[in-house]
């Protein structure tokens, strides 16, 4: 038997089939998708069996496989249609897409393998019992295994030790069982009633064919209670579902409402995982144990099979993006596989993206509405405050926020502040001679955290303690720009009566993070949270009646054309957290209060803003009007690279009848001691597009000085 193994190696040298010779005594485990040790070259890898032949040409003398890792298939046929579909549309290796399928105890990479977590029960053996004399500390492990159930050793032992003594005279039994690490009972709580509109909503959906859905609906507008409808129905119907969900800061509510309606029917994937839980959920997967997956991006490739519907929350956001190489669209992925499995895919929001909104519009997606919150709550009312001409209570806090959040903290309701961007201040410079800290391997300046007392660049990791006076005039040091760690020092000096929580990157580095402080907020220990984007998608606090924004300004100022249309979601999505069960208000800080995105922002017209927008990405021919794709050139050499990128440019324009821009720098320019430029070709139909990228890929695999990344509809430049 011969076989054709993918090596596990990133490089595109060897991103290709190669052939080997199976062993008599291994034939009977060969099987299309299972990973076998392979020699190759002087080592000895892992790889994916992608072929079975009888025979095959080949110049050379075929190696023999070195064992086989797997009993059961890790790439099913749909998987590995799937990684070919990825490799070709994304220009990736393709040994990049399978392994970004796969939890790390599925891959070669991981060092150190993951063990089987196994428990072990105990039990009474009745027969034995009848016929022993037992002491009272015996009678007691006996009366204990009586009352409860899977009862495990380790348990016991923390009773008494008698327990030892009844396994040796066989009174009692054992049982060695695997058990997953994962674990959260839900009380079942009975399902809602469903609105009218959620009902109108539910009825349009065909759950018998492959059709992309837009669900735009408001925030509160119950779109959760929509897809666990659709989703009971498909269970109903012997199939199982996928749910994306875009922020793991909403996958402890999110698994908390679904585990009180599907109990144990679900996994959950997400980076927030430890490796160890990551495969013991993927397993429950394979194993068919479950009929829901619930995840962040990469959920998306779980191995369920016979799927019967797939829903992508909060499809506006650019986490279901991956920014590294595959260089995936998971929404993408999602169709994909909606028509492999013949299923509906159902996209929701409440500030969809342009590019769906637009596709709903043309009737390339069936758009459904939830135009109402539930029970008919009311919508925030939404104030806009110019920083530039308002009175200030504080640095950061205007008079109006400062008196409206004193209001509604009496009535014992909570607020939620939006600033985002962490740390203490932006950067820190001398207040004599204007020296600052910029980070020695990325072109941008270092944030300063107080808590820590550490100037970090939040690009590379780079980090230094902050210095006492600067070294050049013995000048103190003042920090500038603002962080939500700042506001929070700010927000304990004004509401010293209160207590506030901050969520951002800092404080949920650690695992559990995002449930304490969603918990520890909803139990109302916590008065005001401050938070970064993390908070404003999805979330659901019932005592939250004002939703308060530092500025508005650091999303609009951004240089990207989605800008604008960021801004716009960020203000509607975190105001939507404000009055989801009483009356609710949101007070938004900006210097530019006039601006359109602001404006329809405040009034949550989605529709007119679309309208708006669209006339400008016309105008400028971005999307959804065109495609993009940037080609981002990288080196450590500033000379070299500048003049590969122009070249570059020169190739492209005589291969292509296209726009293209550039070579621009990127932003930042230079990150990890690399400098990057940026080209962007601008297309409404591919024709050799694909060719020719691949030849400028082909061109500079070798070169070890200049690296080329290519990606399709980027989300940041």
């Amino acid at each position: 038997m011969i076989i054709s193994v993918l090596v596990e190696l990133q490089n595109r040298n060897v991103d290709k089939l190669f052939n080997y010779l199976v062993p008599s005594a291994l034939e009977s485990k060969i099987k299309v998708g299972i990973r076998v040790i392979v020699p190759f070259a002087t080592f000895k890898l892992e790889g994916f069996v992608m072929e079975i032949n009888n025979s095959v040409d080949s110049k050379y003398e075929l190696k023999e496989i070195i064992d086989v890792v797997d009993s059961e298939v890790i790439l099913t046929d749909e998987l590995l249609s799937l990684g070919e579909y990825l490799s070709k549309t994304t220009l990736s290796t393709k040994i990049s897409c399978y392994q970004v399928m796969l939890p790390n105890g599925y891959k070669a990479s991981k060092k150190k393998k993951i063990n089987i977590k196994y428990e072990t029960y105990i039990y009474i053996n009745y027969d034995v019992l009848k016929v022993s004399k037992l002491t009272p500390k015996q009678q007691e492990i006996i009366n204990y295994i009586s009352k409860n159930k899977n009862v495990t050793l380790s348990t016991l032992t923390k009773i008494n030790t008698s327990v030892l003594t009844l396994l040796r005279n066989n009174v009692l039994y054992k049982e060695k069982v695997e058990v997953y690490r994962l674990n959260s009972n839900f009380e079942l709580k009975e399902k809602k009633k469903l609105t009218a509109d959620q009902m109108q909503v539910v009825s349009q959906v065909d759950l018998n064919k492959y059709y992309p859905y837009l669900l735009f609906g408001v925030t509160g507008s119950g779109k959760t209670e929509v897809y666990m409808e659709l989703i009971e129905k498909v269970i109903d119907a012997s199939k199982t579902a996928i749910v994306l969900i875009p922020e793991i800061s909403l996958t402890p509510q999110t698994v908390r409402r679904f585990k009180e309606r599907f109990q144990s029917d679900i996994a959950i994937l997400h980076s927030g995982l430890s490796d160890s839980e990551k495969y013991d959920e993927y397993r429950k997967i394979k194993r068919g144990n479950v009929k829901i997956v619930i995840g962040a991006r990469s959920a998306i490739f779980a191995p369920i099979s016979n799927i019967g519907i797939i829903i992508i929350d909060e499809e506006h956001s650019n986490s279901y993006k991956q920014e590294n190489m595959p260089r995936y669209d998971a929404i993408e992925v999602a169709k994909k596989r909606g028509e492999y499995h013949n299923c509906p895919v159902i996209m929701a929001s409440a500030t969809p993206t342009l590019e769906s909104y637009a596709r709903a519009v043309k009737g390339i997606y069936k758009l459904l509405v939830l135009s109402k919150r539930v029970n008919n709550h009311s919508l925030p009312h939404v104030d806009i405050v110019d920083l530039a001409k308002c009175k200030k209570k504080s640095k950061f806090i205007s008079e109006i926020l400062y008196l409206k959040m004193q209001e509604v903290l009496e009535k014992d309701e909570q607020v939620i502040l939006f600033l985002n961007k962490r740390g203490y201040s932006s950067f820190v410079s001398c207040e004599n001679c204007g020296k600052t800290f910029v980070c020695p391997n990325c072109d941008i300046s270092l944030t300063f955290h107080k808590s820590s007392g550490m100037m970090r660049c939040h690009y590379c990791g780079y980090a230094e303690v902050k210095p006492s006076e600067c070294s050049n005039c013995h000048s103190p040091f003042v920090s500038s720009g603002s962080g939500t760690e700042q506001v929070e020092e700010e927000l304990n000096n004004l509401f010293p009566n209160y207590k506030t929580i901050r969520m951002d990157f800092d404080t949920t580095s650690k695992k559990g993070s995002h449930e304490k402080i969603i918990e520890a907020f909803r139990e109302k220990k916590y008065q005001i949270l401050i938070g970064t984007q993390m908070i404003a998608k999805g979330l659901d606090f019932p005592d939250v009646t004002l939703v308060g924004v530092i500025s508005a300004d650091n999303s609009l100022n951004i240089p990207d054309f989605r800008s604008s249309e960021t801004t716009f979601d960020l203000m509607c999505q975190v105001a939507g957290r404000s009055g989801r069960s009483k009356e609710g208000s949101v007070i938004i800080q900006t210097f530019n209060p006039t601006h359109y995105a602001l404006q329809y922002a405040k009034n949550n017209n989605y529709l007119g803003f679309f309208k708006a927008e669209m006339q400008n990405r016309k105008l400028l021919s971005y999307p959804p009007y065109f495609y993009l794709v940037l080609i981002r050139i990288k080196g450590s050499d500033y000379n070299e690279l500048s003049l590969e990128s122009k070249k570059t440019r020169e190739f492209l324009s005589n291969k292509l009848d296209l726009k293209i821009l550039g070579p621009t720098v990127a932003s930042p320019f230079k990150v990890n001691a690399i400098y990057r430029f940026n080209i962007i070709i601008k297309y409404k139909r591919t024709g050799n597009l694909y060719d020719v990228l691949n030849e400028l890929i082909e061109h500079y695999k070798t070169n070890k000085k200049i690296k080329i990344d290519v990606d399709f509809n980027p989300r940041s430049f």
